[in-house]
């Protein structure tokens, strides 16, 4: 292999590794921080002559549109007017390829991808390079969002043969798909250090012509190394791994890579993370009495801190950037996705049930406030994303993070009110300049800012308590607060003006799970039932618009169309199992959120959906995709790493244990044994690389408590009982209203539940464990108690 450095990584890359899961692990090595290409040594590259960036418009609706112009997806749309003869994954494109003898040019990526958005620019718009895609390859383009089996097989193939991974990912494939050329984003001329693309494509051309058989025999050898390596199967093993060997070692990991002064768990770029998180979260619980337990706690509380004190918070609009681009977590990759509020306002919850600080409460709220206004549609569903570049001004080109960046001037002239009472002369814009590190000369560093697209402006990150900007100044604690907050408001007033970033209106049946969660978690936590409500039009959305009665199948995706309505690709787009594991989650959790038996009645039947298409039988654990639906893909895989997002297997390891809890149904607890046991080598060998699975590992072996309210659901001590348990962070525990009905859902499920009374006719909670119930409990504190011990 050759490899050829390009620009500095400032995309949502990440690859697998062994030290942090994918995602967290980005800049831990000099390979990251100095993204790579790389070429199989079977297509010599040679380096020369010099790149340069057009500045072209991302659309140009002038020019006759290529066939992805009848897709659905924004990310396809934005490559409907290039000069390349575009095809999306299908039949037509396979048939094509083959008839022809023509290698296939697979471009993956997402709509809010910043370097998606330069190569688009710089090559796929240029005439020359989309003539020499369109005739001598076949060129298909994926949105990684729809077809996630499609990334995974590829970006596992990429990864191997690379020095990494991220999107836009590039992969060259012979007609039968199988990938033999792998790589990343690449500049579109060759420079001293680096290849350009046009280069690779002429190299490609000359092998396939006339050298291919090496190319085929490469390509079969390396798809064949890469399925035996991915296998994922229980072997012999019948039994999971020790949960306090796996647990303490995970922990380990964490600790050793764990940045003491900014938090979190690299150097540069620091990802959110949330997965890490929850783990340091539960590990502290079963560890309280502990060093290693208070230790978890204070990394995970800190790093929540500093993420929310930071730039990668939007100060002014609320919710979280992708990642920072500092160890710091000042300076942001600008985009805003579903996923991160999502996962980030629950684990802001939890931190707000252990501490009781209600300064994570607030950033859980604001999270909430944000996705409400800028990622709903108005029948409850949520959209992906939100992208990092805009114009600065309209008419002009995209720059990142135009949309949330200040220069020192603009706030003055937006804040020139004097602030009374203060030591020394001051306006509300000095204040806001002092308090959340604004310059003149702006804040961001020239190493931070390589396309020089920030220069001069500032990003908002909380430079010192309000304690020490109010000391100061000579001003009152609250004053202070409440002056921040005004400030803020009218920059978010301000900002409103500005041309907007692109906004990703794809619905995905995965992501909108999540957020399912985030809303019914945080509004349980916080007894609001607005947020519930938010949870519930979530949840109806999914039912409504991406989910088939007569199969019993969820649907991918869905996007909004003209006027509030919604549309579906024909075909549609089914469903992956992180679309069915996610859903199933966000049911469990609306369901314990609003105690409506309906949602677990749903959760049960999607769970059955998914054990049906997805389950291995064989190896233990689930498949990523369906078998026929990945047809012709080189590897079906079982995702193995908890990064940005967590393994589908491991939500699905405590959905089914949440399953058997709510249900009793022994054949969901011996699915969980068998995917632990299948994944029990990666969690012995490399534990930090699925610390939600060895979470689930933990809740398996600990086993789940049962808390039971026997009640009137409106009645006052009822929710007085159900809200002291919302208030106590139990991760391992299911929640269960019984009303006294015998023929409900869950007395059907659970005939114990019909033994269980109300005592003096009070609302009355019992806590069950190992088939055995505590002593009847009716007040709320004598509950709290038992739950704490």
């Amino acid at each position: 292999m050759s490899h050829l450095s390009s620009p500095p990584e400032k995309h949502k890359g990440e690859r697998k590794g062994h030290r942090l899961p994918r995602g967290s692990e980005r800049g831990s090595s000099s390979q990251d921080k100095d993204r790579s290409v790389t070429v199989g040594s079977s297509v010599p590259m040679s380096a020369g002559g010099k790149g340069s960036r057009t500045n072209c418009s991302r659309s140009t609706p002038q020019k006759v549109p290529n066939r992805l112009i009848s897709e659905k997806s924004p990310y396809l749309l934005q490559h409907a007017y290039n000069p390349v003869d575009w095809y999306p994954w299908g039949q037509e494109a396979f048939n094509k390829a083959r008839k022809e003898n023509k290698p296939i040019f697979l471009s993956v990526g997402y709509s809010t991808c910043h370097w998606c958005h330069m190569m688009e620019e710089e090559s796929f718009q240029n005439e020359e390079i989309g003539r020499l895609l369109s005739e001598d390859f076949v060129s298909v383009k994926v949105d990684r969002e729809e077809r996630p089996d499609v990334d995974k097989a590829y970006m596992t193939f990429v990864q191997a043969t690379s020095s990494g991974g991220g999107w836009p990912m590039s992969v060259w494939l012979t007609p039968s798909l199988q990938p033999f050329v792998g790589g990343t984003y690449f500049p579109p001329e060759d420079g001293l250090t680096r290849v350009g693309f046009r280069t690779v494509l002429m190299r490609i051309r000359e092998q396939w012509t006339q050298n291919k058989s090496p190319l085929l025999k490469t390509s079969q050898r390396v798809t064949a190394a890469l399925l035996a390596r991915s296998e994922i199967s229980m072997g012999d093993r019948q039994l999971p791994p020790s949960t306090a060997t796996t647990s303490s070692r995970c922990f380990q990991q964490l600790d050793g890579s764990y940045d003491e002064e900014y938090g979190g768990f690299a150097e540069a770029p620091k990802f959110p993370t949330p997965v890490i998180l929850s783990f340091l979260f539960s590990y502290w619980l079963s560890h309280r009495l502990t060093q290693d337990g208070s230790r978890a706690q204070q990394m995970a509380l800190h790093t929540l801190k500093m993420m929310a004190n930071g730039g990668i918070r939007d100060h002014v609009g609320q919710g979280f950037h992708r990642y920072s681009t500092d160890r710091q977590w000042h300076v942001p990759h600008f985009e805003k996705m579903l996923y991160d509020q999502a996962q980030l306002t629950v684990a802001y919850s939890q931190a707000f049930q252990i501490s009781g600080d209600e300064f994570y409460s607030e950033v859980a709220k604001g999270i909430l406030q944000y996705v409400a206004r800028n990622l709903s549609h108005r029948s409850g569903g949520f959209y992906s994303a939100e992208d990092g570049d805009s114009p600065p001004e309209r008419g002009m080109r995209p720059k990142e993070g135009a949309f949330y960046v200040w220069t020192v001037k603009e706030v003055q002239q937006l804040l020139p009110e004097p602030v009374l009472g203060a030591t020394e002369p001051l306006t509300s814009g000095q204040l806001l300049t002092k308090h959340y590190g604004l310059t003149e000369a702006g804040n961001v560093s020239p190493g931070q800012d390589p396309k020089g697209e920030l220069q001069g402006q500032n990003v908002l990150t909380v430079r010192y308590s309000l304690e020490l900007t109010a000391a100061r100044f000579g001003l009152e604690v609250e004053a202070v607060r409440t002056l921040l907050n005004s400030g803020l408001e009218k920059l978010f007033q301000a900002q409103k003006h500005r041309p907007k970033p692109h906004l990703d209106s794809k619905m995905l049946a995965a992501w909108n799970g999540l957020m399912v969660s985030g809303f019914a978690v945080t509004g349980a936590v916080l007894g609001q039932e607005r947020l519930i409500s938010c949870a519930v039009s979530g949840a109806r959305f999914l039912k409504q618009h991406m989910f088939d009665v007569a199969s019993g199948r969820l649907m991918r995706t869905c996007y909004a169309g003209s006027g509030g309505t919604v549309e579906h690709s024909n075909p549609p787009c089914w469903g992956f199992l992180e679309d069915y594991a996610f859903v199933v989650r966000g049911l469990l959790d609306l369901y314990e959120a609003s105690q409506e038996s309906t949602w677990l009645e749903w959760a049960l039947r999607l769970q059955d959906t998914q054990d049906r298409i997805f389950w291995d039988s064989r190896g233990g654990g689930y498949f990523c995709s369906e078998a026929e639906l990945g047809a012709g893909l080189p590897l079906r895989l079982k995702d193995d790493q908890d990064g940005a997002e967590p393994s589908a297997n491991s939500v699905s390891a405590h959905n089914l244990l949440r399953l058997h809890g709510f249900t009793g149904h022994k054949d969901w607890m011996h699915k969980c044994v068998c995917l632990l046991a299948a994944f029990s080598e990666r969690m012995r060998r490399v534990p930090v690389a699925l610390p939600e699975m060895v979470r689930a590992l933990s809740a398996h072996q600990q086993t789940l408590k049962q808390i039971v309210i026997c009640g009137d659901p409106q009645a006052k001590d009822t929710k007085a009982l159900l809200q002291c348990v919302h208030s106590i962070y139990i991760p391992n525990k299911v929640l269960i209203l019984a009303d006294g009905d015998p023929s409900s859902f869950l007395s059907r499920q659970l005939p114990f539940l019909r033994t269980l009374r109300r005592l003096e006719d009070q609302a009355t909670a019992y806590v069950c464990e190992n088939q055995a119930c505590s002593m009847p409990i009716t007040k709320p504190c004598e509950l709290r108690k038992l739950l704490h011990q």
